[in-house]
C-alpha cells in the first residue's frame, strides 16, 4: 500500500477556520453584525464588520459578497488592510472548495498589500496559504519556499500561532520523501510543543495527524494509529481535514488485515467530505475503497471507485489523485484482460505529468517576465549614464575624447566577451544535446528513439512472433531482509549489468526490470529469424554467469542466490508508454504466459512453453516436466531445456575452427 498523502495543506487555514466554527455556534452574534453594518457608516469600522461577517460563513455565496464589498469600500477610504483581509477571505473561500487559481489569484493580491504596510504577521498567513495551493499542484520545491519565509516573517511578529502552523507545514513537506522523516518528525514535534503552550487544539491535532503519517510510513502501524485517535480527539468534529484523518486510519486498518474497519471509516471519510463540500477528499476516500475492494479482488467495484474518483478529480484539476486513478483503472482492466482499456488509461496517466507542471510553467513565466523589466530598468539606467558622459565631454574636449575613447573600447570588450559567452554556450548545449540523445538511445530501441525524434510520438506495432525471456530469484525477500538495502541494490546491480551485457551480445531487447525480475525479449523492435536461438543461448549464459557468480560468493562467505529463468514465444503488442519517462513495453497474453513459465520453473533450469519447444527440439535436448494453467488459455506443456544435442556441438565447433 502506499503511503498517506495530504494533498490538501489545511494546516495553514485553521486559523481562519476557527472563525466558522466559532460563527456556525453563534448565529445570533452574526445575525447582529449584519443589523450593524446597516447602520455604520463609510469608514474602517464598516470594513472590519464586512470582513468578520464575510469570515463567520465563509463557505457560503454570501461571504463573496460580503469580502467584495470590503474590497469596494477599502478602495474608497485607502484602507489597505482591510483590503488585504478581504482578498483573503475571497482566495480561502475558493481554495475551500478547491479552486486553487482563483484562490491563489486573490492571495497575490493580499501577498502585495501586507507587504505595502509591512504587516509581518498577516504576510506570514498569506504566504503559508499560498505554498499550500503550490503543495496541492505538486510544486513541492516552490511550497517549502512559502513556507520558510511564513515561518520567518512569523517569527519576526512574534506571532506563535504562525509560527506553529509554518512548522506544521514545512514537516508536511518533509514528509514526502523517506530520507527526510527524521527532519519531519523534527520539525512537526516543534509545531506540537509550540501547539500545546499556547493551547491550540486545531493545531496540535494536525501534527498528530502528520505524525500518524509519518509513523505509517516507517510501517509502526501502534504509533500511526495513536497519533490519529490523539488528533480525533483534538479535532472540532466539523473540521475541514476530518475526512483526510478518517481516511487515513482506514488505510491503516487495510494494511493490518481488518477490512471490515477500514471500509468503515473510508465510507465515513466519504461522508464526511461530501457533507462539507470537498471534492478533493471526496475522491481521496472513492480512491482508498477503490483499492480496498481491488485488494479483495472484487474488481467491478474497484473500477467503480476508481470511475468515481477520476470524474471527481477531473472536476477539481487535482492531478496526483487523477493520475492514481487512472493507473488504478488501468490495472483493473489489465486483470480483467481488457488490454484496449488498460492501454488507454496507462498513456493518460502518464500524459497527466503535463498538467501536474503547468502551474510551476507559469511560475516560470512570472519570473521571466519580472526579469525582463529588471533588465529594462538596468538598461535606461545605462542610458542616463552616457547621456552624463556626453555633458561632461562638451564641457571637457579632452577628457571627453578620452572617455569616449575608453566608452568605445568597453562597449567592444562587452561584445566580444558576449560573444565568446555564446560560443562557449552553443558549445554545451550541443554537448548536452548530445548527451540527450545518447540517453535516449540507452532508454529506447534505436528506430523508437528516431520515430519520436521526427514526429513526435511512436504508433504501437505488433509482431506475429516474439521470444520473452524472465528471471526471478527464489526466496528474494528473505535474502533482501538479511541485507542492508545497499547490499542489496547493488547485488542486483551487478547481475543486471552482466544481464544487459548478455542480451546486447545475443541481439535482444531488454524490456525492464521489476523489482528482483528481469525482463528481456527477442525478435523486436526489428524482426530476427535467429531470435529463439539467441534467447535460449542468452538464457544459458545467464546461468552460467550465475554459477561463477554464486562462486565467488561462497568464497567470500556469502549466501548463493539463485535463479529460475521462463520462456515462451508468441505474438506481442510493442511500443512506447506515455509522454514523459519514455518506456518501451510490449503487451500481450505471450508476457504472461512467459512469466508463468518463470514462475513454474525450479533453481538453474531454463523452463520453456511447449510452443517454443517445437521450434528448438531439433537442435537442443529437452525435458518434458508436465503441464501448467493459464488464465483464458487453458494446460500448457512445459518442458527443460538440457543442453544443446551433440550434432549441434560438433557443427558449431566447426564453424568457430574455420
Amino acid at each position: 500500500m502506499g503511503r498517506f498523502r495530504t494533498v490538501f495543506v489545511v494546516c495553514g487555514l485553521m486559523v481562519m477556520l476557527n472563525a466558522h466554527f466559532v460563527a456556525n455556534a453563534q448565529d445570533s452574534r452574526t445575525d447582529s453584525l449584519i443589523q450593524l453594518l446597516s447602520r455604520s457608516k463609510e469608514d474602517s469600522n464598516k470594513v472590519n464588520l464586512l470582513n468578520q461577517i464575510s469570515a463567520a460563513d465563509i463557505q457560503s455565496p454570501s461571504a463573496l459578497d460580503y469580502a467584495q464589498q470590503a474590497v469596494t469600500l477599502s478602495d474608497k477610504i485607502k484602507y489597505n488592510k482591510g483590503k488585504a483581509l478581504a482578498y483573503k477571505n475571497i482566495g480561502l473561500h475558493h481554495f475551500i472548495k478547491s479552486d486553487f487559481i482563483r484562490a491563489d489569484e486573490n492571495w497575490r493580491q493580499a501577498q502585495k498589500l501586507y507587504a505595502q504596510i509591512r504587516d509581518e504577521a498577516g504576510l506570514a498567513n498569506i504566504l503559508n496559504n499560498l505554498g499550500s495551493i503550490q503543495y496541492n499542484l505538486g510544486n513541492l520545491s516552490s511550497a517549502i519556499e512559502f513556507f520558510f519565509k511564513s515561518l520567518e516573517a512569523s517569527q519576526k511578529a512574534s506571532d506563535t500561532l504562525r509560527t506553529v502552523t509554518a512548522l506544521n507545514n514545512v514537516g508536511l513537506i518533509y514528509m514526502t520523501k523517506p530520507n527526510t522523516h527524521d527532519l519531519a518528525i523534527d520539525y512537526l514535534n516543534k509545531a506540537l510543543k509550540l501547539g500545546e503552550l499556547i493551547k491550540d487544539s486545531a493545531n496540535m491535532g494536525l501534527s498528530y495527524v502528520n505524525l500518524g503519517e509519518v509513523y505509517y510510513e516507517q510501517k509502526n502501524d501502534s504509533a500511526a494509529l495513536y497519533n490519529c485517535f490523539k488528533a480525533k480527539e483534538l479535532l472540532h468534529p466539523n473540521d475541514e481535514i476530518l475526512p483526510y484523518l478518517l481516511n487515513n486510519i482506514g488505510k491503516i486498518y487495510s494494511r493490518k488485515g481488518q477490512n471490515d474497519l477500514a471500509l468503515k471509516y473510508h465510507e465515513e471519510a466519504f461522508a464526511k467530505a461530501t457533507e462539507i463540500g470537498s471534492k478533493l477528499f471526496m475522491a481521496q476516500a472513492s480512491l482508498s475503497m477503490a483499492n480496498l475492494y481491488k485488494k479483495q479482488d472484487l474488481l467491478g467495484k474497484s473500477m467503480l471507485y476508481f470511475s468515481k474518483a477520476s470524474d471527481l478529480a477531473l472536476e477539481i484539476k487535482a492531478g496526483p489523485e487523477l493520475q492514481r486513478a487512472y493507473r488504478g483503472l488501468s490495472e483493473a482492466y489489465y486483470a480483467t484482460d481488457d488490454y484496449q482499456n488498460a492501454y488507454r488509461y496507462s498513456n493518460l496517466s502518464a500524459k497527466l505529468a503535463d498538467s501536474l507542471y503547468k502551474y510551476a510553467a507559469d511560475s516560470m513565466q512570472l519570473k521571466y517576465e519580472v526579469g525582463i523589466k529588471e533588465k529594462q530598468i538596468d538598461l535606461l539606467t545605462k542610458d542616463k549614464d552616457l547621456k552624463d558622459l556626453e555633458l561632461k565631454r562638451q564641457k571637457i574636449a579632452k577628457n571627453g575624447l578620452i572617455a569616449g575613447l575608453g566608452l568605445v573600447f568597453l562597449i567592444i570588450g562587452i561584445l566580444y566577451r558576449d560573444y565568446r559567452t555564446k560560443v562557449k554556450t552553443n558549445k554545451l548545449l550541443d554537448h548536452q544535446k548530445a548527451e540527450i540523445e545518447g540517453l535516449l538511445l540507452n532508454i529506447l530501441p534505436a528506430e523508437v528513439a528516431t520515430e519520436l525524434q521526427q514526429e513526435g510520438n511512436a504508433t504501437p506495432k505488433y509482431f506475429e512472433q516474439a521470444s520473452v525471456l524472465f528471471t526471478d530469484f527464489k526466496g528474494f525477500t528473505r535474502m533482501a531482509d538479511a541485507l542492508s538495502p545497499q547490499e542489496v541494490v547493488a547485488a542486483l546491480n551487478e547481475c543486471f549489468m552482466a544481464f544487459d551485457d548478455i542480451i546486447e551480445r545475443n541481439n535482444l531487447e531488454k524490456i525492464k526490470t521489476i523489482g528482483d525480475s528481469y525482463m528481456c525479449a527477442g525478435g523486436i523492435p526489428r524482426a530476427d529469424p535467429n531470435h529463439v536461438m539467441n534467447i535460449v543461448r542468452a538464457s544459458f549464459e545467464i546461468l552460467e554467469f550465475m554459477r561463477g557468480w554464486n562462486k565467488v560468493r561462497a568464497e567470500k562467505g556469502l549466501s548463493s542466490w539463485e535463479l529460475r529463468i521462463g520462456i515462451h514465444v508468441g505474438p506481442v503488442v510493442a511500443g512506447v508508454v506515455g509522454k514523459k519517462k519514455y518506456a518501451y513495453d510490449i503487451w500481450g497474453s505471450t508476457v504472461n504466459i512467459a512469466s508463468r513459465m518463470e514462475s513454474a520453473g525450479e533453481i538453474g533450469q531454463v523452463n520453456i512453453s511447449e510452443t517454443l519447444y517445437e521450434l528448438i527440439k531439433d537442435q537442443y535436448d529437452c525435458s518434458y516436466r508436465g503441464k501448467i494453467s493459464a488464465k483464458n488459455i487453458g494446460d500448457i506443456d512445459m518442458y527443460f531445456v538440457n543442453h544443446l544435442k551433440t550434432e549441434v556441438e560438433e557443427v558449431e565447433l566447426t564453424k568457430y575452427a574455420s
